[in-house]
């Protein structure tokens, strides 16, 4: 009996038994295949049976498993080739879903795939600002050592700029940090060991995925709706798989553009103080909201580590990131940023504090909500009738694909087409289960007429699906 014939037995004998798993018959079939690649029982190369056999010796319907082998294909676990079949594909991550940390302004690409702000105001009031900074008193201080949490002035500018914002945020409890990437390493490094579990939203921020890879942690994807992660969904995910914490992007939520709502933010809360969860809440896009709401750190400020930056809404150059913790744990925060680079750079400290200290900052977040609002403007004019989650003052939004679109293939093509976008299989933490999805980084183009020519061959391209799709198993 040969690897494909033993699994599909098994998968037969599960598939004849009581139908009352909430997952279509699609969904467990593909995740069926999926665990058999993943596990090594079905290797590269290896050809599966055509569909009509598939049907037949699984006692289901045909559409049922082209449906399993869309979502095979879209998760990069399978290929279809003319006259060949499908066959397996070797486990390898897929270029255009990787972690990307630079745009690309190759001649001729526009790239949507970085979030980035809209304007260059920054270059502009940082070319007035350097002559300068030689005569603020604290100059003489950037060439020496610094505690790891950062200077004391610097924490007492991020105090007034979170506070600013609606956060409570004393100089005492505050750590610095180079961005809010770097942060969260030193939370989770501090916070977690080896094995633990984290929850997050099933689509979420690359980075955090990123980082429990890399720190042996299990990140486990909790579902969500319009509105986003479901409270009911959160609780039983807790009773599953026992997690050490939470992580959530509250404010204009990345990949989806979702910001929670008061009531969803209060029925949350009840969940994680009932659990005992410790919260991780990645709220770095906050100031670009035309109304704050309150923080998980105000509604939770004994279970929420906030973590935020200066880079969506300054600049991403400005190496430049905040963290928020109860006092019981700054201190271990603090030895972890100290064991990583001993303390951040003075002299960036000292560019941000100027900023804010002289108000300039503040005054570049209002233009980049205006940037923003006019972009978003755009967007609804190019998109019409095509699905997209957004807000006024997003810097990025969610494009649900029409049919017979995947959102791999979608990416691919709008590539060859000279826009970078980013699948949404780079978000997902169920590859089995991508959503037909790409967001889109408004903010990123270097022009509203760039954006413009971006955002028609887009449209051009979801509305023409049939026209464009290669890859169709």
């Amino acid at each position: 009996m040969t690897s494909i014939d033993t699994l599909l037995t098994s998968v037969a004998q599960t598939m004849s038994g009581p139908r009352n798993r909430a997952e279509p018959l699609y969904e467990q079939l593909a995740d069926a295949l999926a665990e058999g690649i993943r596990n090594g029982t079905l290797v590269s190369g290896e050809r599966l049976p055509p569909h009509r056999e598939l049907a037949r010796r699984l006692n289901i319907n045909i559409t049922t498993v082209t449906k399993a082998m869309a979502m095979l294909q879209e998760a990069g676990l399978v290929e279809s080739r003319p006259g060949r079949g499908t066959l397996v594909k070797p486990l390898l991550r897929q270029p255009h879903a990787q972690f990307q940390s630079a745009p690309s302004d190759a001649p001729g690409r526009v790239d949507l795939s970085i979030n980035r702000p809209a304007t260059n105001v920054y270059s502009q009031v940082l070319g007035q600002l350097l002559p300068e900074l030689s005569r603020d008193p604290r100059f003489l201080e950037t060439q020496d050592y610094h505690p790891s949490e950062g200077p004391l002035w610097a924490r007492e500018a991020a105090s007034a700029w979170l506070s600013q914002y609606g956060v409570t945020a004393p100089a005492q409890r505050l750590l610095i940090t180079e961005g809010a990437q770097h942060g969260l390493a030193c939370i989770l490094r501090a916070m977690t060991t080896r094995g633990d579990t984290l929850l997050a939203d099933a689509v979420t921020y690359q980075g955090i995925n990123a980082l429990c890879r890399t720190l042996g942690l299990n990140l486990v994807g909790v579902d969500g709706d319009a509105e986003g992660m479901l409270p009911e969904a959160l609780e039983r995910a807790c009773a599953l798989h026992a997690p050490k914490a939470l992580f959530l992007v509250p404010s204009i939520h990345n990949p989806t553009a979702i910001t929670l709502g008061l009531k969803r933010r209060r029925a949350l809360a009840e969940v994680i103080e009932r659990q005992g969860l410790l919260l991780i809440e990645d709220d770095v896009y906050r100031p670009l909201l035309d109304d704050s709401l309150p923080s998980f750190a105000q509604l939770l400020p004994a279970r929420t580590i906030h973590v935020t930056a200066l880079s969506k809404c300054i600049a991403p150059g400005l190496r430049m990131g905040f963290v928020l913790a109860p006092e019981q744990w700054v201190a271990d925060i603090s030895a972890t940023l100290r064991i990583d680079c001993w303390s951040i750079s003075p002299l960036s400290a000292l560019v941000a504090t100027r900023l804010i200290e002289g108000g300039q900052a503040g005054a570049m977040v209002v233009a980049q909500r205006e940037e923003l609002r006019a972009r978003q403007a755009l967007l609804r004019e190019q998109f019409g009738d095509l699905q997209v989650q957004a807000s006024a003052t997003a810097p990025h939004v969610w494009l649900h694909l029409p049919e017979p679109w995947r959102a791999s293939s979608f990416a691919q093509t709008c590539q060859e087409h000279g826009v970078g976008l980013l699948p949404g299989v780079a978000f997902t933490l169920r590859q089995e289960h991508p959503p037909h999805a790409v967001r889109i980084n408004l903010a990123a183009a270097r022009s509203r007429e760039q954006l413009t020519r971006a955002l028609q061959t887009i449209a051009r391209l979801a509305r023409q699906g049939h026209l464009h799709m290669h890859d169709s198993v």
